[in-house]
Order: C-alpha cells, then structure tokens, then sequence
C-alpha cells in the first residue's frame, strides 16, 4: 500500500456526506408534505360534515382540529342556510418544515376542498 493513498476514502465520504444528508433531508420533507396534505384532507373532509349538522362555526373548527393534530389549520366555510345546500369548507395550513430544507416550503401552503349536503336547516347551539 503506498502511503499518499491512505486516507482517501475517508476524504470521499467526508466530502459525499454532506450531499447525502441534504438528499435524505430533501426525502423526508417531501414525506412530512405529503403527510401534512393527507391530514388537511381528512380534516377538510369531517369539517364538512359537521357544517353539514350544525351552523356553530367553533364545531367545525374543532372537527378539523381533531383531524389534523399539529397542524395550524386556518378553515374557510360557505353554507346554504337551507336543507339540501351546499356546506363546502376550505383548510389550509403550512407545512410543517424541516431544518435546513424548510426554507423550500416555508412559503407554501397545503390545502383541502370538501363539500356535503346540509341535514338540517334549524339553527343548533352548543352544548
């Protein structure tokens, strides 16, 4: 073994290191988006149908929250005050962003539409 050789794959992998950290930080970012995107649907979709049961807007709130932990959903709510409209809500949140990678997503927004029936058209208090 000549000895100006050793060493050398050591050198590699210290300088490949940081390209490979940055790849896997990369992966899992687009993991936690499409992971935030799957809540924010789910939590658009029992949004709506609580609309579609009650005209307290702190409800539908609180639906899409319990779907969605972790996320800070903001929610848009249109509802036809009458049986058979239309209640359509809109969630939207930031993703959760990941250090050094989450500069890429830290001006994006994940969002949901979803839509129901209206049950009811009586004006319902919480209880």
């Amino acid at each position: 073994m000549r000895f100006d050789e050793r060493g050398q794959s050591t050198v590699e992998f210290a300088l490949i290191l940081p390209l490979i950290m940055l790849l896997l930080l990369c992966l899992l970012q687009a993991g936690t988006m499409f992971r935030d995107q799957l809540l924010v649907s789910a939590a658009a979709r029992e949004a709506a149908r609580e609309a579609s049961v009650t005209t307290d807007t702190s409800r539908v709130q609180a639906a899409a929250d319990r779907s969605a932990p972790g996320l800070d959903l903001s929610i848009r709510l249109e509802r036809g005050p009458k049986r058979g409209d239309v209640a359509r809500v809109e969630v939207s949140a930031r993703p959760v962003a990941l250090p050094l990678v989450g500069a890429i997503v830290s001006n994006r927004r994940v969002s949901s539409t979803a839509s129901m029936r209206v049950e009811t058209s009586r004006v319902e208090t919480s209880k």
